[in-house]
């Protein structure tokens, strides 16, 4: 399992990812998630991946090696016109992966399935996010839901729909995802550190602030104590529970008899 968020504000995105990948509780490894590309001042793309992890390998190194490949040979993700042109060859991409290992053409329950979430900016455009399914369809985030989450996502979603603010700052966004994450490895085993922070600028057009935070991060532990120790003291602040008694039910509507 993993989990990874995109989130979207009006000062750009904020990505991050965990870094487990396991098969078995006894074979658990560390690798990234997450891959940027980048043409300087021109574009710059996030892509992260959950799912069977030969599948997000395969289709992240056929977009790799068509980025290389001569323009008139293969589409490329660094040459596309747009943010939304850009997921549509990242979904066709990860069908024609998933489709090749199983052999038996794309299913969407299929364990050689594969999820990403796709963000950035291209010259001329405004800074896009976009969750991109095994079937190769994906949709867009805006005001209703700016933000997605691939993988185990449940145990951290409270913390982002309660906080989530689109004038946040960046460096604010940063901390929220921290919460997330640190909310999610405390409930799932299949959930781990390192996580990978990537942070994106809009209007740049060039990578912004990249970090991995290692289970004794200082910063990241402060964080993680802090949510726990806020926790307990906005619980102990809530009123008593106090068990009503027949005497404190109000008396129903009068019934006539006979």
């Amino acid at each position: 399992m993993t989990y990874c968020v995109g989130l979207l504000v009006e000062d750009g995105i904020v990505f991050m990812s965990d870094t487990r990948t396991n098969a078995g509780i006894d074979n658990i490894s560390t690798v990234t998630k997450m891959k940027t590309f980048e043409v300087p001042g021109e574009r710059f793309l996030c892509l992260l991946s959950a799912g069977n992890l030969a599948t997000t390998q395969s289709a992240i190194s056929l977009l790799e090696e068509r980025a290389l490949a001569p323009a008139e040979r293969r589409p490329s993700i660094l040459t596309q016109p747009s943010m939304f042109q850009t997921a549509r060859l990242v979904g066709e991409t990860l069908k024609e992966a998933i489709a090749f290992t199983a052999q038996s053409g794309q299913q969407a329950d299929s364990v050689f399935s594969g999820t990403f979430i796709l963000g950035g900016q291209i010259k001329g455009g405004k800074p896009c996010l976009f969750m991109i399914y095994p079937e190769g369809n994906f949709i867009e985030a805006g005001p209703d839901n700016p933000f997605f989450q691939i993988g185990e996502h449940k145990y951290g979603r409270p913390i982002i729909v309660r906080t989530y603010d689109p004038q946040m700052s960046l460096e604010d966004v940063s901390k929220l995802l921290l919460v997330s994450f640190d909310s999610t490895v405390k409930s799932n085993l299949s959930v781990g550190l390192p996580f990978d922070l990537q942070i994106y600028e809009a209007g740049s057009l060039r990578p912004g602030h990249r970090q991995r935070f290692e289970e004794r991060d200082p910063y990241y532990q402060t964080i993680s104590q802090g949510w726990s120790e806020s926790l307990k003291a906005a619980f102990d602040r809530l009123p008593p529970f106090v068990p009503k008694t027949p005497d404190d039910e109000p008396a129903g509507p009068l019934r006539l008899i006979g």
